[in-house]
């Protein structure tokens, strides 16, 4: 309480005194500025030291295999090959760390040809064209396609060099909109939040399945040729586990899961030997693997596929193609597993197929009135079953559903 009281004293004095406070505050916002500097120059080494860390793991266990005609260019955080006939990249591989959590580094969209491309990178005018109008403005011709990142640059936000050189145009490749922004962002996305969630280090190739006799952009300036079918594998280093994608370059309706598919099977339609560097056991295993469900993070204990449409009888349909029939009056019949159910206080039954609340993709509900339908009790005899309702699509809280009045409008399943 003394020193308390010094102090203010010592402040409400003469104007000498005061006048060295000044000082002492000055001398103070130097030496934090100082400090300031010395932060920043520490952080761009971490960052510098990080960045030659991906590399070297990248060279060491990321690379597909390279053939003797091929060149392969490395940038800060991701390597490729170019292929100057089909002007994109073969392939881009790059690591997604889980600093990618913590990254602050916004969109750069500082598109620009890469330089290290020896017989030159696709350009702006491949994928559009820009006039300078008389009163300043742009006017943009586009041809139709996205500048899809094969390695996308939200996986590069935890460094500003790495996300400004995922815009290079040699990790561009010509994308149709509603497969750039659809599944093709939500595959991404989830394989993102994987690494996250496991705190994983994620070895990645991507890119588009070239062949002879595809399409080009014909007005652009080198006819860049527009990839059919897009392909993504990944490697989970530390859980020893592997995935593959294939997706078309369209509208892709079904979950981003649907399209995984085995690394083998990647390789059998691009003729790529991917991970060359693992233990041939090891590399077997791993290739071999094609459930999505360990790379899921929306999806519950005791929740399931929704079952394959092709293998469903004529007019009936799985959960996710619901959606399709929901207000159109047409009597159609959905088949799933019911992985959760709930008999309301006021008496109503709901019965959620294939996923739970608040996940549900389609709901039986079955109202207090209707219950005398039924020879037993819905919600404790369905649960866990495979069942086909049939009836009309609506909408049941926001997610298509089914409302049932007898139990002759359900089925179970063998």
């Amino acid at each position: 309480m003394k020193k308390i009281t010094f102090l203010i004293l010592l402040i409400s004095c003469t104007p000498a005194f005061a006048q060295d406070y000044r000082g002492r505050m000055d001398a103070i916002n130097t030496e934090i500025k100082q400090i300031d500097r010395e932060k920043d120059s520490l952080l761009q080494l971490y960052d510098d030291l990080r960045l030659a860390q991906v590399r070297t793991d990248l060279k060491k266990w990321g690379l597909p295999a390279v053939l003797p005609s091929e060149k392969v260019v490395f940038h800060s955080a991701y390597a490729l090959v170019y292929d100057e006939p089909f002007e994109q990249a073969k392939w881009v591989a790059h690591i997604i760390l889980p600093d990618v959590l913590n990254g602050s580094e916004g969109r750069s969209n500082d598109f620009r040809p890469d330089s290290l491309i020896s017989t030159g990178s696709a350009v702006e005018s491949d994928y559009f064209l820009k006039t300078l109008m008389p009163d300043s403005t742009w006017k943009y011709d586009g041809f139709g396609y996205d500048r899809g990142h094969l390695a996308p640059s939200a996986d590069f936000r935890y460094s500003k060099k790495a996300l400004s050189e995922s815009y290079l145009y040699s990790n561009m490749s010509p994308q149709l909109a509603d497969f750039n922004r659809g599944r093709w962002a939500e595959l991404e996305d989830a394989i993102r939040q994987y690494a996250i969630d496991n705190h994983s280090e994620l070895f990645v190739v991507t890119g588009p399945v070239l062949k002879p006799g595809l399409p080009r952009i014909e007005r652009g300036t080198n006819k860049v040729a527009i990839p059919e079918i897009y392909f993504k594998v990944v490697y989970d280093k530390k859980n020893s586990r592997g995935i593959g994608f294939l997706m078309r370059n369209q509208r892709n309706d079904e979950p981003w899961y649907h399209y995984a598919v085995s690394i083998d099977s990647v390789e059998q339609v691009t003729g790529i030997s991917f991970f060359p560097a693992l233990d041939a056991s090891l590399k077997q295993k791993v290739e071999a693997m094609s459930d999505a469900k360990p790379w899921r993070s929306d999806i519950q204990p005791g929740e399931v596929e929704p079952m394959n449409a092709e293998n469903l009888p004529r007019n009936n349909f799985n959960t996710l193609q619901a959606k399709f029939y929901q207000g159109k009056n047409e009597t159609v019949t959905i088949c799933g597993t019911v992985v959760s159910t709930k008999k309301s206080a006021k008496g109503n039954v709901f019965l959620n197929l294939d996923r739970k609340f608040p996940n549900q993709v389609f709901t039986v509900t079955i109202f207090k009135d209707k219950i005398s339908n039924f020879s037993y009790q819905p919600h404790v005899v369905l649960d866990g079953k495979r069942i086909c309702v049939t009836g009309k699509v609506v909408n049941s809280n926001g997610t298509p559903g089914i409302n049932v009045e007898n139990e002759k409008e359900i089925t179970i399943m063998p």
